[in-house]
């Protein structure tokens, strides 16, 4: 009777002041580098977006492509950082969790409402009436917003390739 057996190898970093381990080998893996890029230009998202936000403008007005695509960039910064982080404090989280269904659930949803939000904030800054500089700060972050989103939606493939189902 033959078997497969993985051998996984963890680099890890630690100080002699603290017992914090640092899982370092996980931005290595493919998984790892495609959560720190989805973080890295999330902020820059979040950042353009929050500097250049109308605020004479009423957040609860109807058809508010701004402050929608603002919400989707600060929720999924949030969300990523707090994986990346789990993945990067615990040794055992990067192997378990790519193994579970949340991963494939979460960069799913991440991947459909961050192009909603890059999409419809695209659609209005192209169609709307907006100062050149405004135009121009909206237009870069819905591509950016564009990019994140294949990235998200090369995550979900990824988390669906290894999602082991009970």
């Amino acid at each position: 009777m033959s078997h497969s057996v993985v051998i996984t190898r963890t680099t890890t970093t630690t100080t002699s002041s603290s017992s914090v381990v640092l899982n370092t080998g996980y931005l290595r893996t493919v998984p790892g580098l495609l959560k720190l890029a989805q973080l890295i230009l999330g902020a820059v998202c979040v950042g353009i977006v929050a500097w250049h936000f109308k605020r004479f403008h009423s957040v609860y007005s109807s058809g508010n492509p701004e402050f929608f695509f603002l919400l989707m960039a600060v929720a999924f910064l949030i969300g990523t950082f707090c994986l990346l982080a789990s993945c990067l404090v615990s040794l055992s989280t990067g192997g378990i969790i790519s193994k579970t269904i949340y991963e494939l659930i979460y960069h799913t949803v991440a991947f459909i409402l961050y192009l909603a939000a890059s999409v419809t904030l695209l659609v209005e800054v192209t169609s709307g009436h907006y100062y050149s500089s405004l135009k121009d700060a909206y237009t870069a972050a819905s591509i950016i917003g564009l990019i994140i989103s294949a990235l998200y939606l090369f995550s979900a493939i990824l988390a669906q390739r290894s999602y082991r189902g009970i």
